[in-house]
């Protein structure tokens, strides 16, 4: 390991006999006789151990001196391990030291190896705390880059208040949340927000999309696995129930959680602990649970396809999310704040949308929600000519009443109509909309996740 040592006592004799002994054993030896010069050495170079003598003034031996700079030491570089310098009859006053911070002291005179020894310590100590400092700092940029500072609930009508407030309320808390809402409401959104008011935003909140796993996964995702516990695993792997410990777990779409894993969730959030797959160690874990689903799941207790006692373990505080339709002038703040940021996105000039178009927008039933009104304003801001969005530009107000007006659909345009058609007429149940589709189950969440509805 390179290193650099710094050495601060009046002594010349001191100083020449410590620099003889260290030079052909470190990189760099610097040399102080005034320790008025101390601050000023370590920002021109980069040291990693000081030894600082404990009295530097003639006739003075109190070892209040060696205090002053330590402490300066320390306040300049906390992570500089220093050992004192001190005589014999001083033992307390470099005991003092230690507790202060001081990584050891050394006593007068020295032994050459114990010496030398004693650096090597603390230059490990040095790079220890180093490499600790530099993981922490990449451990929250991680956390910075996975829980984003921004979040943007826009509204100002009554039904959203009304969810606002029982945010603000239950995000301080612990309890389990269950967020319900058709598709496109914001589910996700309101998830993030309860986590960034709560005590334990400064960690984690992992997101689980429960529509996307494989059935032959899901185990494996929220609980993990052990090396050969089965054929395509290669290595150990942490669940998403471990990955959160410490901070929020947002499992999305429960209602597509196969009845054979329930019990082992339930069981999960009873004892707090998961046991991966292939072990029998149970892990414990600290999490704040939330839930969310477009589906009924009520229904699904009455026909036996969810456990009536999970559903009362995840929805202690339970949160519906109004479909835009119900939410008034917020379609219109809506559209602006989604009109401002793809038109920085796609680096177009100043475009409004007409009082016409406005109309229309409130005007439309908007059965993919939030998300449908992004994908509108997004394909409207890529399609503009000129500054004006007008009611042409969205094409939607003949979309709803009568889609064979149409002049023109694409493929994609003409598939994405049909799932809405078909979600609406399945009130969200995902199996049924699969099936009147003629597709799986897991065909539709990727094209649910490709249309963004």
């Amino acid at each position: 390991m390179k290193s650099e040592i710094l050495i601060v006592d009046d002594n010349i004799s001191v100083l020449t006999a410590l620099e003889m002994l260290l030079q052909s054993e470190f990189d760099k030896v610097i040399a102080l006789k005034n320790p008025n010069s101390l601050i000023s050495a370590l920002r021109k170079n980069h040291v990693d151990v000081v030894l600082l003598d404990m009295n530097f003034t003639a006739g003075m031996n109190t070892g209040n001196e060696g205090l002053y700079w330590l402490r300066r030491i320390l306040e300049y570089d906390p992570l500089i391990s220093v050992v004192m310098i001190t005589a014999y009859g001083d033992i307390a006053l470099a005991v003092k030291a230690v507790k202060e911070g001081a990584f050891d002291f050394i006593l007068k005179p020295w032994d050459n190896s114990k010496l030398i020894s004693t650096i090597h310590a603390a230059l490990k100590l040095r790079k220890s705390e180093k490499e600790t400092a530099s993981l922490r700092r990449s451990n929250n940029s991680l956390k910075q880059e996975l829980n984003p500072g921004t979040h943007r609930l826009i509204g100002q009508s009554e039904p959203m208040k009304r969810v606002m407030e029982i945010v603000k309320k239950v995000a301080v808390t612990d309890a389990n949340i269950f967020i319900t809402g058709e598709n496109g409401t914001g589910k996700e959104l309101i998830a993030r927000e309860i986590h960034r008011l709560s005590h334990r935003n400064s960690e984690l909140m992992v997101s689980v999309d429960m529509g996307a796993i494989s059935e032959t996964l899901f185990e494996s995702e929220l609980f993990g696995h052990t090396k050969g516990s089965f054929t395509d695993a290669r290595e150990d792997r942490m669940g998403k129930f471990e990955l959160a410990n410490k901070g929020t777990l947002f499992l999305d779409e429960i209602g597509n959680l196969p009845l054979s894993l329930q019990a082992k969730v339930l069981s999960a959030l009873q004892n707090r602990t998961v046991t991966r797959l292939g072990s029998n160690t149970p892990v414990s874990i600290d999490i704040r649970l939330i839930s969310a689903t477009n589906r009924d799941l009520k229904a699904m207790v009455a026909e036996g396809l969810f456990r009536q006692d999970l559903l009362y373990r995840i929805n202690t505080i339970t949160i519906e999310l109004p479909p835009l339709r119900e939410r008034g002038d917020d379609i219109l703040l809506l559209a602006e704040f989604y009109l401002h940021k793809y038109m920085k996105k796609y680096e177009k000039q100043e475009l409004k949308i007409t009082q016409k178009a406005k109309q229309q927008l409130l005007k439309y039933n908007w059965p993919g929600n939030v998300r449908e009104l992004q994908h509108a304003v997004e394909k409207a801001v890529i399609l503009s000519d000129g500054k004006i969005l007008d009611a042409d530009s969205f094409a939607i107000n003949s979309r709803e009443h009568n889609p064979n007006s149409l002049p023109f659909q694409t493929i994609e345009e003409m598939e994405r109509d049909m799932i809405h058609s078909a979600m609406k007429k399945e009130k969200g149940n995902m199996s049924a909309v699969a099936k009147k589709l003629g597709i799986t189950r897991q065909t539709l969440y990727n094209k649910l996740k490709k249309y963004e509805i």
